[in-house]
């Protein structure tokens, strides 16, 4: 999955630190980041390619030596070589751990430029010291960075896997499991039992926790669940949500693993009958 990055290591204790000149600095501009193609390897601008003394600039994480920022002002002109470039090249951008920081880094980015005034006061934000949060100093409001909950569901019937396709994406060939997001005083058990009912019509039984992702692209914890469908196998499809629903049998299941999402792993885990 996109968080796999071994034997690269991922850290994100957060300190106050400046950035050096070989630091790798991360721009983004209305949901696009700045970046470059080198033989198909991604690279970001170098903290001294960017000028950024003087501008809001903010730590971000380091993965295994390689420490990242975050230039939150940007930049008057594009840098030479380089261009900006929607997050879905994250998806499969070489090498991994690049691409991972990328999208990471986005999820900052937006969480910053959500929160640059108090939601209580309406006062400007400053960011803490000592961690990942900031705070309003006239009414003492503190917001720490957003991650949403939400599941995704793998509903068997013996040897068949329900499989589906978004609504409102013309043209997909890609298919999904059900998902959701996890709702206030909801369990995640219980937001799969309501998901599945929700989007396919469909009672679950043997619900069973697989495994977890952090999602950047929707700022999302994915936690994967398999389980049994209770009764009737008939699908009543919530046209809203999904443009297609269809039980297939594990030989004839047409997705392979993208070695990037939760959803392809669970598919192919069950695919395989790993």
């Amino acid at each position: 999955m996109i968080q796999d990055i071994a034997p690269k290591k991922y850290d994100n204790h957060y300190e106050e630190q400046n950035p050096a000149d070989e630091d790798w600095m991360l721009v983004y501009k209305d949901g696009q980041i700045l970046c470059r193609f080198d033989q198909e390897k991604i690279y970001f601008p170098k903290v001294k390619e960017t000028g950024w003394k003087g501008k809001d600039v903010t730590y971000l994480f380091t993965i295994s030596g390689e420490r990242f920022f975050l230039l939150k002002e940007g930049l008057e002109e594009v840098l030479p070589g380089y261009q900006w470039e929607k997050p879905v090249i994250f998806r499969n951008a070489r090498p991994q751990y690049r691409g991972f920081a990328g999208i990471t880094g986005q999820q900052l980015d937006s969480w910053y430029r959500s929160n640059r005034f108090c939601g209580q006061c309406g006062k400007l934000m400053v960011p803490d010291h000592k961690e990942r949060m900031v705070h309003c100093e006239h009414c003492g409001n503190t917001v720490y960075p957003k991650i949403c909950p939400g599941v995704i569901v793998a509903v068997t019937d013996g040897d068949r896997l329900l499989l589906t396709k978004y609504a409102n994406r013309p043209g997909s060939v890609n298919y999904a499991l059900v998902a959701g997001f996890t709702e206030i005083g909801e369990t995640l058990e219980e937001t799969v039992q309501r998901e599945v009912m929700e989007e396919v019509g469909l009672k679950v039984k043997n619900i069973r926790y697989y495994k977890s992702q952090p999602w950047s692209f929707s700022s999302t914890l994915l936690c994967g669940f398999f389980c049994d469908v209770d009764g009737d196998t008939s699908i009543t499809l919530d046209t809203n949500e999904l443009a297609l629903a269809e039980w297939f049998a594990r030989e004839n299941i047409p997705v392979e693993d993208d070695g990037i999402s939760l959803t392809r792993e669970m598919i192919r885990v069950f695919k395989h009958g790993e």
